[in-house]
């Protein structure tokens, strides 16, 4: 895979899943943008990470759930590059709980940033990939939005509208030349799962036919194939990386 002389912006890619799909890209050859809430945690990664790979890294402090952030991000990255080839909307918050006891701003916060923040960035970078002729979107949804989860019902919800937005997206921009597709994680080892005590790893891997949680990176190679020429004719697409925890 190569991705050479491409434009990246990676959103919530202070941490975690979204850094290590911005390192594989830098790592194929592409200039990175990342983009976070935390904008002294997300200069610090993209400093540290222009030092791993010598390719050139820009940050930006982001609220995706905040559409003129989200455009103005994209006019900079324009104004700077000229272009923007590749589009990971990463970023993604949980406050779980059950539904009787959910309150309207648990339900109202996750949807914004996870639901409405992709439709923001999609929105964004429409235009200039419409008027480049070409471009890839890739949508982080998850696993729980195709099976749901008791406790999650904002996260399912939102990730579940993730799919059917991507679908969307993709019909509508396919004519234009741009892909948009989605990864649905599993069980990946991140801060989050970290926290987990040991009993309920175990309980995962057993729902896991593979026996094991999956790694950033597994997310991350996905995501770089997805950006690549080798995917040209792929979108509308939901990936399930998870190790077969969810088969159809």
């Amino acid at each position: 895979m190569d991705l050479k002389n491409k434009v990246a912006l990676v959103t919530g890619s202070a941490q975690g899943i979204g850094l290590e799909i911005a390192r594989k890209m830098a790592c194929l050859g592409a200039d990175l943008v990342l983009a976070d809430l935390n904008p002294d945690q997300v200069e610090e990664s993209a400093r540290r990470l222009a030092g791993e790979t010598g390719r050139e890294v820009f940050s930006l402090k982001m609220n995706v759930a905040a559409y003129p952030e989200v455009e103005q991000g994209v006019k900079k990255i324009i104004d700077k590059y000229t272009r923007l080839d590749i589009l990971v909307n990463n970023a993604g918050i949980t406050r779980d709980g059950l539904i009787m006891r959910m309150s309207e701003e648990e339900w109202d916060l996750v949807i914004s940033v996870n639901l409405k923040g992709t439709f923001n960035g999609i929105k964004a970078v429409s235009r200039p990939m419409i008027k480049q002729r070409g471009g890839r979107i890739i949508n982080i949804a998850s696993v729980i939005g195709l099976m749901g989860n008791a406790g999650q019902a904002n996260y399912a919800a939102s990730k579940a509208g993730v799919i059917g937005l991507t679908r969307t997206a993709a019909r509508e921009l396919a004519s234009r030349n741009i892909t948009v597709n989605a990864i649905a994680p599993g069980f990946i080892k991140t801060a989050m799962t970290g926290k987990l005590s040991d009993e309920i790893i175990g309980n995962l891997k057993k729902m896991i036919p593979l026996g094991r949680l999956g790694e950033p990176e597994d997310i991350a190679k996905t995501a770089a194939w997805l950006a690549s020429e080798e995917a040209d004719y792929i979108t509308g697409q939901v990936i399930t990386v998870d190790g077969g925890m969810v088969m159809y």
